[in-house]
């Protein structure tokens, strides 16, 4: 599944190239994704309106309209968004297509179709929307006094905790792993017994690690491309994820492999203790 970096990597790809575009025509495969598509509402609401912003919460993408109605966009597991010529052929599992003036259209294709596509009206509140979300990790409200406070009373392995949306958003699967390893700190570790100290190094970590994998484009683990259609390359610098069984490129220690709450988790048992 896309993480922070991924859909921040679709986001500010995508908003150069819609910003000023003019909704023309919407059409939909028929086909329901993880929610129902909002056709009509779409329809009677976008075409027309004006593309002035395109910007990231948490794992969703924002379309903003002159109107203020916001498409919100959920890649899901498979995902992708990209600008096609209108009268191109259209690719399997393509659900949502977003026709402008110009002659392009921004096209949703998502194969497993656990993606969602949602819209908000102006009178609708985006705060109360995302209100159960917890805080951008690449933002200041993300410090070690906030998670100290909300690991207090929790003995949920750290990993889990981080990966927690109430608690921190878009820190996925990847991510936790590697942010981990970089601050030196156990994933199975409870949240109640990390110091002020670690839960700096893990803010510090989280900012350093996501930032790195936003400008290498993200991770490609399996078929996530940017809008352009083309694969993240972070991949290829992670020290723990995927690497069980080999040294660890810090201590040469075994990276080890764990499950916690159903996902592979990875570490290194030397420098992880």
């Amino acid at each position: 599944m896309p993480e922070l970096p991924e859909v921040e990597v679709v986001c500010r790809g995508l908003r150069p190239l819609l910003v000023g575009k003019t909704l023309a025509q919407v059409r939909t495969s028929g086909l329901s994704l993880r929610l129902p598509m909002p056709e009509a509402a779409l329809r009677c609401c976008g075409v027309g309106a004006t593309v002035v912003e395109v910007r990231r919460r948490a794992k969703y993408l924002i379309i903003v309209l002159d109107n203020q109605v916001r498409l919100v966009i959920h890649l899901g597991m498979t995902g992708r968004l990209g600008l096609f010529p209108a009268d191109s052929p259209l690719a399997a599992h393509d659900h949502l297509g977003v026709r402008f003036t110009d002659g392009l259209e921004l096209r949703f294709n998502d194969t497993r179709r656990f993606g969602s596509i949602q819209l908000l009206t102006p009178e609708q509140d985006e705060t109360v929307h995302f209100a159960a979300l917890g805080p951008e990790p690449l933002l200041e409200e993300f410090s070690a006094d906030y998670l100290a406070g909300k690991g207090a009373r929790r003995s949920q392995p750290v990993k889990n905790f981080l990966m927690d949306g109430r608690v921190v958003v878009g820190i996925g699967n990847i991510y936790a792993s590697e942010i981990l390893h970089e601050a030196g700190i156990s994933p199975l570790k409870p949240s109640n017994q990390l110091s002020l100290e670690e839960w700096k190094a893990l803010v510090n970590q989280s900012r350093s690690v996501l930032r790195r994998a936003i400008a290498a484009g993200g991770s490609t683990i399996a078929d996530f491309a940017n809008a352009s259609g083309r694969p993240g390359y972070f991949q290829l610098k992670l020290k723990v994820y995927g690497r069980s069984g080999k040294a660890c490129l810090r201590c040469g220690a075994m990276v080890a492999q764990v499950r916690l709450a159903g996902r592979s988790t990875f570490y290194c048992e030397g420098c992880q203790r």
